[in-house]
Order: structure tokens, then sequence, then C-alpha cells
């Protein structure tokens, strides 16, 4: 019987017996996908809670886009587990000394904060659907299922009167509100997790949480801007053959307003973000502890690809540039925000894997292979196939809630 991890783990000099690769792309996954669900609700809030009308376009967007994020976070846990039936017990015994029980409280929390916005937002549209559907005679079993879920989703508040709409957006507001601290903390305590291992040198640092939790924000809100500009350009190509949809013309420049001025932010979370990153490099070389040494090796030489040409320079640098270039297209955009994404998610593998790679004897390394032709269900869950898995399902449900949340839809 093979021990887990040793499929996909290969052994360099001295490393004990029991050494190997433990933690896979799904604990890449975990914090990426938490990442990308507090930086999109930090966007929307940037309206709801601050003002900022020039997001009030992707406001929406990124809110119900958030809560298609908000299942998946737990989804890499759940493919990397051998026991996941047990991963349940986390939310139903939460407990306040343990980091992993904490996310139950956490994550349960933040739950009930989106879904709760999400009802303010769009209660006024719950009310109209289910009203227009009761006023049909005769309805379709579409129809009729759709009149009994709209139905449901008002929960008996039919008052769409100005005052009862003023009351929604002051509940919104505060929501959302409390949601920033909420979200920051569901992805923070990830890499509070990471930075409280004593016994890993490339993961013990004070600076981890708050590193996590800016990249978070930057990953989050380059996502959101790459999803809408896609999902813009397909209202586009139907604006010609869908008479209700907006012009071609109105579109492209609506597009143009949010991606420009959303890009902005963005730029300002990437700066705090590098600045953080590049700080705990420079902390760590100046200090260099007992385990420099090998830290160095890992950094400096077998990870330098990864670290300083794919994060750094493909994934900072280049997205920096194109950003800062005045006259921003929706192609720079496009190629900016997905090569962000990409320097997001190499940072976490640069941690989760890197901080792996050598051995507590300090004498040996250990690589990753990542299984991409999967021979056992351990290898797809633990492989390039989980991990499709993990970023393709938010986007069907996303797909599902704009069915009934539509985000282009004005609410109020």
């Amino acid at each position: 019987m093979m021990v887990h991890g040793e499929a996909w783990t290969l052994k360099e000099f001295f490393t004990y017996p029991n050494e190997y690769i433990y933690w896979t792309i799904q604990i890449v996954m975990y914090p990426f996908m938490t990442g990308l669900v507090a930086g999109a609700f930090v966007l929307s809030s940037l309206y709801h809670v601050f003002g900022v009308k020039q997001l009030k376009g992707i406001a929406r967007f990124s809110l119900v886009f958030s809560f298609a994020l908000l299942p998946v976070a737990m989804l890499p846990l759940m493919l990397h587990l051998q026991q996941p039936l047990r991963g349940i017990e986390v939310m139903l015994t939460p407990h306040f000394t343990s980091a992993i029980a904490a996310f139950g409280i956490v994550f349960t929390t933040y739950g009930m904060i989106v879904a709760s916005e999400l009802w303010f937002v769009y209660r006024k549209h719950f009310v109209e659907t289910a009203l227009s559907l009761k006023e049909k005679e005769r309805r379709t079993p579409g129809e009729q299922f759709a009149y009994l879920l709209f139905s449901a989703l008002t929960m008996g508040a039919y008052d769409v009167s100005h005052e009862a709409l003023e009351a929604d957006e002051r509940a919104v507001k505060k929501l959302a509100a409390a949601g920033i601290p909420v979200a920051c903390f569901l992805h923070g305590y990830a890499g509070f997790i990471f930075g409280s291992v004593k016994a890993n040198a490339l993961w013990m640092t004070p600076l981890m949480p708050v590193i996590f939790i800016c990249s978070a924000v930057v990953s989050g809100i380059a996502l959101c801007i790459l999803t809408y500009i896609i999902t813009m350009e397909i209202r586009k190509a139907l604006a010609a053959r869908r008479p209700e949809l907006p012009s071609k013309e109105e579109l492209k420049s609506a597009e143009s307003q949010v991606v420009v001025m959303t890009s902005r932010y963005l730029l300002m979370f990437m700066v705090a973000a590098i600045t953080l990153e590049l700080l705990d490099l420079v902390f760590r070389g100046y200090t260099a502890v007992k385990s420099w040494d090998i830290l160095r090796s890992v950094i400096y030489e077998r990870d330098f690809v990864n670290i300083f040409v794919v994060q750094y320079g493909l994934g900072n640098l280049v997205p920096l540039v194109l950003f800062l270039v005045p006259g921003l297209t929706i192609r720079r955009a496009i190629l900016g925000t997905a090569l962000v994404l990409l320097g997001v998610f190499m940072m976490r593998w640069n941690v989760v894997i890197g901080g792996q790679a050598f051995s507590s004897s300090f004498s040996g390394f250990m690589h990753y292979t990542l299984p991409v032709w999967p021979d056992s269900i351990e290898t797809f869950k633990e492989g390039l196939g989980g991990a499709l898995l993990v970023a393709v399902v938010p986007f069907f449900l996303f797909w599902i809630l704009n069915k009934v949340m539509p985000v282009f839809k004005e609410t109020h």
C-alpha cells in the first residue's frame, strides 16, 4: 500500500523516510479560492460602503460572483481529505482553540452576511418577478416553479415603496461594512495557519496573514474584471439578436468605463501586495536565521524561475506596466488581469509547495510532480483534474445564480 504523497514526491539527498509532499495542488487552490471570495466582496463593498459611484456597474456583479465562489472555498479541502465525510464536523462542532475550527465560524458568518446582503439588493426584483408571474392565469411548469421560487425568496416582504427601498439600501451598507473584516479574516486565517507553523522556516512569519489578505484582494478584483469583460463581450455579441439588450455601442462604453475605474483600485492593491512580499523577502535575508542557508538555496536556486520569473516578473511586473501605461484598452486589461491571477496563484504555489521543498534535516530536497493523467481517484483529486474541477465549478454556480439574481438588471 502506497503512503499518501509517495506517488508525486521525488526526493534528493538526505531526507527522512516519512517525509513527503503531503500538501498538494488542492492546498494551493484552497487559499487561492478563498482569496477570490474575499477580493470579490471587497470590490463590491467599495461601492456599497464607500460610495464609489463609478463601480456601480460591477458592484452587483462582484457580489453575486463572491457568493458563487463561496461554496467552492471548501471544495479543495474536501477533495484533499482522506475522510471527506468528517469535514462537516468543522461546521457542526465549532470552537475557539483551533484555526481550522474557526474557519467553520467565519465561513458560516460570512455566508449569512453575503446571503442577507444579496436579499436586500434583489428584494425588489424578487417581488416584481413573483407578482408578474402571479398575474398569469395559466402558467407552464417552468413558470410555476419560478413563481414558487421567487415567492419564497420574497419571504413575505412585498413592500417596494420608496421608504422600504431606502431601508434596504441602509441595510446593504451596514451588511457590507460588517462583511469587509469578516471577508478579510476568512482569507487571512489561511495565512495565519501557514505563518504559525514553527517547524517550517519558509512559512513562519508574522507578515504571512497580511500578505495573503492583500494578494487576495488583488486576485478577486482581477478575476471580477476578467469575468466582467468576457460577460460583456458575450452580451455585445447577443445585442444584435436580442432587442431587449442595450446597443453594442452602449455596452462598449459602459464596459470601458467600469474596467478603467476598477483597474485603478487593482493597481493600488497590487502595489501594496508587492511591497509586503518584497519586504518579507528582504527581512528574511537580513535576519538570516539558522535555516536561511537551505531557504536561500530554495528561493534563489531551485525555485528561482517560479518565484522571480513567473511570480514577480510575469505575475507582478508585467501587469504593473500594462496598467500604468496610459490609455488602457480591453485587450490590455484581459492580458493584465490574467497575468495577475497567474502571479497570485504562483505565490500560493511557492508558499505551499516551496515550503515543503526542503527536508526537516536541512540536508535534502523534495520535488512535487503534478499528476496530469490520473491512474487512481487519489491522483485525480490531487492532480490537474481536481484543480480544474475546482476552477470550473464557480462559473457554473455563477451562471445559475444569474438566472435568479441578474447581475446587469437595475434593481433599485
